[in-house]
Parts: structure tokens; sequence; C-alpha cells
């Protein structure tokens, strides 16, 4: 297996990417809302609003802390209104919206990287090129997943400044990022990243358009979603042990569906269809 080739793929789809506005509009816009303006309004709301509106909208949120796993509620434990707010919104409501960023990111650019060459007349020079079919397909999947990887840590980073800068005053110390963020950033983001490229490549090859591939493949953000409703609603708190296992779970979900798109890419087929 050549790595030069497979990495002068990944070049080449990286600087086509940064050529399309609707690839890396959403890197700029997603990060923007996650990291900074979400957690600054639920951080300066409330210390500025009565207690007494805080107090009832802690009404709802003690209902879901005795869902909470004991482990989880020990942090809420000698905290004032505001900082159990704070600590509720910040560190538990907003952590499944990070999870959004690596599956839509990855899919975006894989969504690019074959209807994306159609499109732009360079699918046929890319399918003579002297690479093999998994030198070709790991290009494009690395080309993908370490820029949505890169982007959601980055992220993180951003909102850990954010969250203890804007709550420094109401804690008066750093408090952020709770042990249960880790697994989630570094074990389970990852997880999520290879899961949308290594569906998105498969999808792209087959469809005519980008918007089309795109649309296809950003149905995977159904599962995200499936995660902040059951944070929200308190069924489901993603604690240290939750995101290890859905993350193993997730894990050995790629290592199947790249198995079967690895199995199933033939440049053969694509070069038929030009």
């Amino acid at each position: 297996m050549n790595w030069r080739s497979i990495w002068a793929i990944a070049r080449k789809d990286l600087k086509e990417v940064r050529q399309n506005k609707a690839a890396w509009a959403p890197a700029i816009v997603v990060p923007l809302m996650f990291a900074i303006i979400m957690p600054l309004v639920f951080i300066i709301l409330p210390q500025v609003i009565p207690v007494e509106d805080v107090e009832r909208e802690m009404g709802d949120i003690a209902t879901l802390l005795k869902n909470m796993p004991p482990t989880l509620k020990m942090i809420f434990d000698g905290k004032s209104l505001e900082q159990m707010f704070v600590i509720y919104m910040a560190g538990f409501m907003l952590a499944p919206m990070f999870l959004v960023m690596p599956l839509m990111f990855s899919s975006v650019v894989g969504s690019d990287s074959f209807v994306g060459e159609r499109e732009r007349k360079t699918m046929e020079a890319l399918l003579y090129a002297p690479t093999s079919d998994m030198e070709l397909f790991l290009g494009k999947v690395l080309a993908a997943v370490l820029p949505a990887i890169g982007l959601s840590w980055m992220t993180y980073m951003v909102y850990i400044v954010v969250v203890n800068v804007a709550s420094f005053n109401l804690f008066g110390g750093i408090w952020f990022p709770l042990a249960s963020w880790w697994p989630m950033m570094f074990w389970l983001t990852p997880a999520l990243a290879v899961l949308g490229i290594s569906a998105t490549v498969l999808v792209s090859s087959r469809v005519k358009t980008f918007m089309e591939a795109y649309q296809l493949s950003g149905s995977l953000v159904v599962l995200v979603l499936a995660l902040v409703v059951g944070q929200v609603t308190g069924v489901l708190f993603l604690g240290i042990g939750t995101a290890l296992v859905i993350g193993a779970v997730i894990w050995l979900v790629d290592a199947a569906l790249i198995y079967i798109s690895v199995k199933k890419f033939k440049r053969s087929s694509l070069i038929a269809r030009l």
C-alpha cells in the first residue's frame, strides 16, 4: 500500500473542499454557535435574571436530576441555583450537540469526494491514476475524517475557554470540563466521524449531485438527535460509561461498514458510468 499516494489524494480533496462554500461554510457557522453563542446565552442568563425566575426553571431540571446516576448528581451538591443551571445547561444539555460536528463535516467532505469530482469533470483523471482501489478509498476517507475530528477538538477547546471565562465570577474558579466530556470527545467523536465518512463516500460514488449525496448522508444526524432527545428528557445521560459503550458499538459498526464499503468500491464501475 502506497501511503504517499493516499496522502496525495487526501491533500487534493482538502484543497478542493476549501474552494467549495457549501462544504466549508458549516465548518465556520456551527462551531461559532456551539462553542461561543449558545454557552454564553446559558451562562449569562442566570446571572442577569432574578433568582425567582431561575428557580422556576429549576423546577423542570430538578425532576430530571432525579434520573441522573449518583456519580453525576454529586456534581450539583452544594451548588447555588444559578450554578446548577449553568452546570446543567453547559455541562450536560449542550454535550450531545458537539457530536453533530464530526458527522456533519465528514459527510460534507465525503459527499464532495466523488460527486464533486464528477461535477468538476476531474473524475476520469482520478480513476485512471496509478493507485489501487484501496488507496483511492482510504485517501477519500482520510480527507474527511481528519478535518472533521480536528474541527471537533478545536471547537471543544474553544468551548472550554468560553465556559470557564464566562462563568468565572459565578463559580470563583475553573470547573469545566466535566469528566464525562473526555470519552465523549476523544472516543465517541472519532467513531462518529468514521461512521459518517465510511457511509458517505460509498453513497457519493453512486449518486449524481453533491446535494443529493449530502442529503442522503445527512440522515445520519438522526442518531445524534436521538442522544440529544435522550439527554433533554432525562432518559439517557452521556456519562463516562454510557459514552464508552456507545462509542464501542459505533466503532464496531464502523469496522463492518468500512469492510463492506471497501469490498463494494470498484473504480471499474465508476469508469463504466463515465
